[in-house]
């Protein structure tokens, strides 16, 4: 059973928002660079860089992170898992990096996030961008950017839906 909460047109109106928020909050998109971790937050970051660019006229750099090697749950998640090395295309070094995820929930994946990013650079700093936050933190991590607080239990799964990958464009709760 799912119960929908986002569709498509305010999906597209909270990555607006986002993108605004985003644009005030760091004065300028001089060394900005948005990471988006993968899966689908690759595809949120393309899209919050393409509202930025019709907001302000700029290109912002983007960047794609797999954080599976950096998870301190490795070993349960997979047997062997398969190590693929972090290549970014520029420094990250004095940059402002905003980490952008589908679902923050118990902080883990963007712990993560931030270790990989420490390991191969330093950021000036590292703000996070999510599309929803569902509670429920096992680490003090908080988002600077959140599209939308949505009160869950722990039984219940958030998948945020992406055409890219899901030929579907909404956020629904799923029992």
């Amino acid at each position: 059973m799912e119960r929908q909460i986002m569709e498509q047109v305010a999906l597209d109106r909270t990555l607006k928002r986002i993108a605004h928020e985003i644009l005030e909050r760091n004065k300028s998109t001089d060394n900005l660079i948005l990471v988006g971790i993968k899966t689908r937050g690759i595809y949120l970051a393309q899209r919050l860089a393409l509202k930025i660019k019709e907001i302000e006229g700029v290109d912002i750099p983007l960047e794609s992170l797999d954080i599976t090697f950096y998870r301190d749950d490795l070993s349960q998640k997979q047997a062997e898992p398969r190590i693929k090395s972090i290549n970014f295309s520029q420094s990250l070094t004095n940059k402002r990096c905003v980490i952008v995820d589908d679902v923050l929930y118990t902080g883990r994946t963007v712990r993560a996030a931030m270790d990989a990013l420490m390991m191969h650079d330093r950021p000036a700093n590292i703000q996070l961008a999510v599309l929803v936050d569902r509670g429920h933190r096992e680490l003090p991590i908080r988002p600077d950017y959140i599209g939308k607080n949505i009160p869950t239990a722990r039984s219940e799964r958030v998948e945020v839906r992406l055409t890219e990958v899901d030929q579907d464009e909404r956020v629904v709760i799923v029992n």
